[in-house]
């Protein structure tokens, strides 16, 4: 995806057969807002252009994976409300999801995922 803009897509995860939900969160406005003030989320949400999240105020643990320009997965980690997390060098995005969906997804570092919008 060149242009980014706020809205809905498809996630393509190597080795599962469907996609995932996915909200695109790209203006500055959707990015700060990410899953503040949510109880969940089915599916995920991307933070683009990101390098580094908080969990401060969040109501739920959550997965975050760190993904390169080329949507390649750099890191993948579980957080805690309250915590922040370190910026990655190579991130230009980040990939949030509840806690524990990453992992059932098969979503592991060196896997390269596609965006499709809707």
């Amino acid at each position: 995806m060149g242009n980014w803009h706020d809205g809905r897509g498809a996630l393509m995860i190597p080795g599962r057969d469907a996609p995932v939900d996915l909200l695109i969160a790209a203006s500055y406005r959707a990015r700060t807002r990410g899953l503040l003030g949510r109880d969940g989320i089915d599916g995920a949400i991307i933070l683009t252009p990101c390098a580094g999240v908080h969990t401060f105020r969040m109501r739920f643990t959550i997965d975050v994976a760190y993904l390169d320009k080329q949507l390649r997965v750099l890191d993948v980690h579980t957080m805690k409300p309250g915590r922040l997390g370190m910026p990655r060098l190579r991130s230009r995005h980040v990939l949030e999801a509840r806690a524990g969906a990453m992992e059932e997804w098969g979503l592991r570092p060196g896997a390269r995922l596609a965006i499709e919008p809707r």
